[in-house]
């Protein structure tokens, strides 16, 4: 290990009970998609703290940031994600119970992003310690990425060319999927999403049940009501899960959830609901079959207005692109990873693990822990094991729009094992509060974030101290793309949209009554 890495090494241990509370201030907060306000405030003052100049608001999105720290030479960038998941408010606990003053169908982290993004900051902020203690040259550029969930703010960041000044860049995310843990991906890299929200609106419904004769009330109640934008949003609920049998029975793995986000407006009157809103989220392997399930939708939510009386329209909320590999940035990514180790879960952790199982009427077990958290898997044998679940026609797999990086600068994906319960003898798994719980506990989690910090200080450093590493790198991305950015293989940005700020998002809000969490009207 040579000097540098290991001045950031140890600034990571010595400042480990600094960012062990950062993540649980983040954690904290449980703030959800676009609504992040005190997260990226928070994130913001202490980059500035440290020296970096913020943008807020970057891209047009009030929650997102782009720091800069200029050291000269080759710019390494990297972010955080802070976004978490409504309906998971769980406290920092053994027992299933929600943070303190709030219900349970609050916001909380279940990846959780909380982690991921303080140790990538821990990672930066560790590398700008080295570089400036060892005259280095080397810029670091730090991007605050919300709404991560619906895939939000990165093909908003890469459309409007906030990627472009990178030199390379790092992609971190909690172990999720085996056997994509405390690994780097290779080739299988995570494929496109597309969401967006099917909006009906009932300005004229059908008049055949109006009041004859001058009445103002049809025949006093007793006529039935006419379809409206309730109606539409039922359809198009059933229609849509027709697609996944009639439009994808490719054999391809693939996914496609939806959301009722608002409805009626109205009482059970006679009177038919004048707006209602749906949400998808579509996740395959390339944009080909992304823009061919839209196309079908867009059918399908015709034929359910105009069966109810309504108009409709498509908001977008995001495109991301599918990944593209970087073999040289995944070799420098996990050879950083192998020199950090894995994480190892010590005694305390260990016991607060059997106190969860306990909780939820499993035997407490000596080794309470998945054993594959603790254990380093090779960048080609994650490859091996992943294609034994894949069509041998299908390129990508799972999905997550760092992938939008990837087609901007040369980028490395890797995982960490985060604290996962082991399997439970009666085959069942665990209750989601259980491992959400586990990312706020400190024991825990990190030992997550101190393997994954090293990772990205070690790689930021090796980038910026050995050229011929980055210039591999570089010369890869420019093959894969043909060219580079606007090659001849290259994948231009989807983003056409405004950021959909607009939309009914859930949040937490501050009335007389005091702080409170709440799914607003339009």
């Amino acid at each position: 290990m040579g000097p540098a890495k290991e001045t950031a090494f140890n600034w990571i241990m010595q400042r480990r009970s600094d960012w062990s509370a950062w993540n649980r201030t983040i954690w904290e907060f449980g703030e959800t998609a676009w609504r992040e306000y005190r997260s990226a405030a928070w994130y913001k003052e202490l980059l500035e703290n440290e020296g970096f100049a913020v943008e807020s608001g970057s891209g047009g999105m009030p929650t997102a940031f782009c720091a800069r720290w200029d050291g000269g030479g080759p710019t390494i960038g990297t972010y955080a994600e802070y976004d978490g998941v409504p309906d998971n408010c769980q406290a920092a606990d053994v027992v299933p119970r929600p943070r303190d003053g709030l219900s349970p169908r609050a916001g909380g982290h279940t990846d959780p992003h909380s982690a991921l993004g303080i140790a990538t900051l821990v990672g930066t902020l560790a590398a700008k310690s080295a570089l400036r203690g060892h005259g280095l040259r080397g810029s670091l550029t730090y991007f605050g990425e919300p709404a991560e969930k619906v895939r939000g703010s990165k093909p908003i960041h890469a459309a409007q060319g906030y990627y472009d000044h990178l030199d390379a860049a790092i992609s971190f995310h909690p172990f999720y999927m085996l056997p994509l843990c405390n690994t780097a991906r290779l080739a299988t890299h995570c494929g496109a999403a597309y969401a967006w929200v099917y909006r009906f609106t009932c300005p004229a419904p059908e008049t055949w049940a109006a009041a004859s004769g001058g009445s103002p009330i049809p025949a006093a109640h007793a006529a039935p009501r006419a379809p409206g934008a309730t109606d539409a949003l039922v359809q198009m609920y059933q229609l849509g899960k027709s697609l996944k049998e009639h439009v994808l029975g490719s054999g391809l793995s693939w996914s496609m959830n939806e959301a009722i986000l608002s409805t009626g407006q109205a009482t059970a009157d006679n009177l038919p609901a004048t707006e209602a809103e749906i949400s998808y989220i579509v996740r395959v392997p390339d944009i080909v079959t992304a823009e061919h399930v839209v196309q079908t939708m867009d059918g399908y939510a015709e034929a359910a207005a105009r069966a109810t009386h309504c108009r409709w329209q498509r908001q977008w909320i995001s495109k991301s692109r599918p990944g593209l590999a970087n073999y040289a940035m995944t070799e420098t990514t996990y050879r950083n990873l192998a020199a950090s180790g894995p994480p190892h879960f010590g005694e305390e952790s260990r016991r607060l693990a059997r106190e969860i199982q306990e909780a939820v009427g499993v035997v407490p077990m000596e080794t309470p822990f998945l054993p594959e958290i603790e254990t380093l898997v090779s960048p080609q044998a994650a490859e091996a094991a992943l294609r034994q679940l894949l069509s041998p026609k299908q390129e990508h797999f799972t999905s997550d729009d760092y992938t939008e990086y990837c087609w901007h600068t040369p980028t490395a994906r890797f995982y960490v094992g985060r604290p996962a319960l082991a399997p439970r003898p009666d085959g069942q798994g665990y209750p989601a509060w259980a491992m959400n719980a586990l990312g706020g506990l400190a024991p825990c989690i990190d030992p997550m974030i101190e393997t994954a910090a090293k990772t990205v200080a070690g790689t930021i450093l090796d980038l910026i101290e050995q050229p011929e590493t980055l210039a591999k790198a570089q010369g890869e991305f420019k093959t894969r793309t043909g060219g580079g950015r606007g090659g001849e293989t290259w994948l231009a940005p989807l983003c056409d949209y405004l950021p959909p700020l607009d939309l009914p998002w859930p949040e937490y809000v501050t009335t007389s009554r005091g702080f409170d969490w709440v799914i607003p009207a339009r």
